[in-house]
């Protein structure tokens, strides 16, 4: 079964991260074959932290692959996380069935 993987990227303001998409785009393409950045729109995070609101824009990149290396995914976060300056960089992952 193929999975769709999606990854929550912050941006600071654009086009300020923009270096860093383009460079997520070009890994993932040449690793995955393709992949799609939604970066029109980014979406608004909020959280509480320490009974503080943060905000964070995010751009979602996402892509699809018939397997799943684990391994893999969990070094290219922590990357992920050191490029973006962020304690955590969420992947998440969905096994989806073409139609």
């Amino acid at each position: 079964m193929p999975y769709l993987v999606e990854i929550l990227l912050p941006v600071s303001h654009p086009p300020g991260d923009r270096p860093n998409l383009d460079l997520v785009r070009d890994e993932l393409t040449a690793k995955f074959g393709g992949v799609t950045l939604h970066v029109n729109s980014p979406a608004e995070g909020l959280w509480c932290d320490d009974g503080e609101i943060q905000r964070d824009r995010i751009v979602v990149a996402e892509l699809m692959t018939p397997d799943l290396d684990r391994a893999w995914w969990s070094s290219y976060r922590k990357e992920l996380e050191a490029r973006f300056g962020q304690e955590e960089i969420v992947i998440r992952v969905l096994e989806i069935e073409r139609l």
